[in-house]
């Protein structure tokens, strides 16, 4: 296995750079591994594919304002933040603009609010202090991927409709499809619906850049899981229910939440919270996702590896190429798939 494996050649016209007007109408990529069909369709009907008694697990997490321009004290030079990860009280992990030159020890202002780098990290990353962190509701904006080139008028649309705890430094996005309505008839139709919280960090904007992906070193972001959606999981499994993850944050939230069990025995999911730091890769035997909704990822991507390790590299890299012969929408504002 190597890094190459997971690469392909992507129009740049096909990467969305707008959402759609209305939410639910982004295309869906129906993908069957038992069959290996793919099936195309609406976002809208993505309950025709699910059954009664399935659950759906959702990533509440809400992203933050978390680019910031500051000035650099005492020269005035200019400066950027991109908050990454809350470490303490009014201290953060972020990624620093220019990166070479910020140092232990210096000071920036953010509109007048004093800050600090405490810690180098690798590469462009800091640890920093923040004096007032009410400084970025009022000053920070909204970070888009690098690969969006146009201004979002509507900084909601890179919210989920769910989005209810503040900490993720990128959108979980195959969420963004949802929309109240639709959840409220799938919910009408028997399917249930449960949440868990991880805050999306470093690894959704770095791609892989060793050729073996097992030396790539992957980020840890926090996650909860509280004790309404472990009961709502332990339900499901025990009904023969499908656990349907809505987005690769929720697939790693639950199979780290897997990690300690051993073969052999029936295992409780139980209200827990901590720092995921699996790597799915190809190989992996997941114990709690039955399908996944996913949006299409950047090639090299451990996202791309991720879906890849869940449907098997060929399916996945068939479904890729049918969705460019099809004029698909890719990425974070794009449209999605549907792993059953």
């Amino acid at each position: 296995m190597e890094t190459k494996d997971f690469d392909y050649k992507l129009p740049e016209a096909l990467i969305a750079q707008i959402p759609l007007a209305k939410r639910d109408h982004s295309r869906l990529m129906l993908l069957d591994r038992t069959t290996s069909n793919i099936e195309h369709s609406q976002f809208y009907n993505i309950g025709k594919f699910l059954h009664p008694g399935d659950l759906l697990i959702t990533n509440n997490s809400r992203v933050i304002p978390a680019r910031l321009k500051g000035t650099r004290v005492p020269t005035g030079g200019k400066m950027e933040c991109l908050l990454l990860e809350k470490t303490g009280i009014q201290t953060w992990k972020a990624l620093v603009k220019p990166g070479r030159s910020l140092k232990t020890g210096d000071y920036f202002s953010i509109d007048g609010v004093n800050c600090k780098i405490l810690e180098e990290m690798d590469e462009a990353l800091r640890v920093i202090y923040i004096e007032d962190e009410s400084v970025i509701e009022k000053s920070g904006n909204m970070p888009l991927p690098p690969y969006i080139h146009t201004h979002l008028d509507d900084t909601n649309r890179y919210q989920t409709v769910y989005a209810k705890f503040d900490g993720s430094a990128a959108a979980p996005t195959a969420g963004l499809h949802f929309t109240k309505p639709l959840l409220e008839n799938l919910q009408t139709s028997g399917i249930n619906i449960a949440s868990v919280t991880l805050h999306v960090g470093l690894d959704t904007f770095k791609p892989v850049s060793e050729e073996n992906p097992l030396k790539h070193k992957i980020h840890t972001e926090y996650f909860e899981v509280n004790k309404d959606t472990a009961e709502k999981i332990n339900l499901t499994r025990e009904n023969g229910g499908r656990i349907i993850a809505v987005g690769t944050t929720s697939v790693r939230v639950l199979e780290q939440i897997s990690l300690s069990w051993h073969q052999g025995y029936t295992h409780k999911v139980k209200p827990t919270s901590g720092w995921a730091n699996i790597f799915i890769l190809p190989g992996h035997k997941f114990n709690l996702v039955d399908g996944m909704i996913t949006n299409f990822h950047m090639p090299r991507s451990t996202l791309l590896m991720l879906v890849s390790a869940f449907a098997g590299r060929e399916l996945i890299m068939d479904g890729y190429q049918t969705a460019i012969q099809n004029q698909y929408r890719f990425y974070s504002f794009g449209d999605c798939m549907l792993i059953i």
